[in-house]
């Protein structure tokens, strides 16, 4: 209904434009016929009748003034040979007598170039200058030729600013025309990211908890007969992870259906700190993961260590699905400038069924890794297995300036004992299989 309404009043301020119109080209062609009779009765300072040629004169004059806007130069043609022959016919050269030239050149500079218009001016003045020297009775001052060809000059200039007008302010709407479709694209741009954030959310939330489900409820089914205390640990499990899994999809859902900044404080988001329990979530389903880490542990800032999280996540979720296999190892390394995670497994990967849709994992991943700066592989191993690595920038270490090379020192110090450590730890962990992330 509105946009039904909108169309109405459109068409209708088209209709009152065109009303509009046609009342003014009448009324400037009235006020043409009467000034251009008037000035053929005009004898010097005597007004008389008007002459019977001049009637079929002022007809000539006006008759292209109605096709000035779509013929222009056609206008100032017919009017400027009119005016050229007022001095022969026996027409006093007054100002009266040019104005239908004047409506023709205005209509000339508003639709035509400057450099067009000039030479258009130039040789209407000329010619009718000439004609009225040539038959002019008393000299040029007397005749009043100069002020009188100053009328088509001004009429020029007017149609020329009225032009110029026009173009600006038709350059001022399409500049704001362009600022809303910017300010459009720019609103629909950020839809689209934060549609495919949430998606990317809701995905690593969803495929991570039900993977789990699923896994334990098939060895809840394999056990229910056989051992049904394993069976029934298993559903315990289940259980758990379906409430983990509500929690967050309502934490989730609950942020889009806030219309502002929200009065509580939100939970923090998953971090490489929260590893520790997601190993273990996998372990209950049946997959070891081993966890190395290189390099001194830092804090992360929380996007990036947000997007770590996720990778390890939606990766040990790969594995749980596709590999077919009961173990997985995480590598962490800290660099100086760059935080690699890699997963990798030494299963094969089982074929999707051919009417299912591809999965948007990977591409998740790519994502979030191209958010933050980083990058992101994965493929098969040549020595078998799979691969999943990233590479993520990491933003520069602070250090105070007092400390200067003590601190470096120190540094170097601390690097080398958490390498001595984490040697240590690594022989330790290669019997139990798991370790918490440094």
């Amino acid at each position: 209904m509105r946009t039904l309404a909108n169309g109405r009043g459109d068409r209708g301020t088209r209709a009152g434009w065109r009303a509009a119109s046609w009342w003014w080209e009448g009324a400037t062609l009235v006020v043409a016929v009467a000034a251009c009779l008037f000035g053929t009765a005009a004898q010097g300072d005597v007004i008389t009748a008007p002459p019977a040629s001049g009637y079929p004169f002022v007809a000539a004059s006006c008759a292209l003034l109605p096709l000035r806007h779509g013929r222009p130069l056609a206008a100032v043609a017919v009017t400027t040979g009119c005016g050229v022959l007022a001095p022969p016919m026996g027409f006093d050269f007054n100002p009266l007598l040019l104005v239908p030239v004047m409506v023709a050149v205005h209509a000339f500079a508003l639709h035509r170039e400057p450099r067009a218009v000039s030479a258009a001016i130039a040789v209407s003045v000329g010619a009718m200058a000439a004609s009225s020297l040539m038959w002019a009775t008393s000299s040029w001052e007397e005749a009043g030729t100069a002020s009188t060809i100053a009328f088509p000059l001004l009429a020029g200039a007017f149609g020329n600013a009225a032009r110029n007008r026009r173009a600006l302010l038709a350059a001022e709407r399409e500049r704001a025309r362009r600022a809303e479709l910017g300010r459009e694209n720019e609103a629909r741009r950020r839809v689209v990211e934060e549609r495919m954030r949430i998606a990317r959310e809701l995905h690593d939330v969803v495929a991570h908890h039900m993977t789990l489900v699923h896994a334990q409820a098939a060895v809840a089914a394999l056990y229910f007969d056989s051992r049904p205390e394993v069976a029934r640990e298993s559903l315990g499990q289940l259980t758990e992870n379906t409430s983990d899994a509500l929690d967050e999809l309502r934490a989730t859902v609950g942020l889009l259906r806030q219309s502002g900044d929200p009065d509580t404080p939100l939970d923090p988001t998953p971090g490489l700190a929260d590893l520790p329990a997601l190993v273990a979530s996998f372990q209950r389903a049946g997959l070891t993961v081993a966890v190395h880490g290189e390099g001194s542990d830092r804090s992360l800032p929380p996007g990036l260590d947000l997007t770590a999280y996720r990778i390890v996540q939606e990766a040990l979720t790969n594995v749980a699905k596709h590999a077919g296999t009961g173990a997985a190892r995480v590598d962490l390394g800290y660099h100086r400038d760059r935080l690699t995670v890699s997963v990798t497994d030494e299963g094969r990967r089982r074929d999707a069924a051919p009417d299912r849709a591809p999965g948007h994992g990977l591409i998740g991943m790519r994502e979030r890794a191209t958010a933050v700066g980083g990058r992101l592989s994965a493929g098969p191993r040549p020595e078998g297995g799979y691969l999943v690595s990233a590479e993520l920038p990491l933003p520069p270490p602070r250090h105070t300036p007092a400390a200067g090379g003590a601190s470096a020192g120190a540094e170097a110090a601390a690097d080398s004992e958490a390498d001595a450590d984490d040697n240590a730890d690594a022989d330790e962990n290669e019997a139990s299989g798991t370790r918490t992330p440094p």
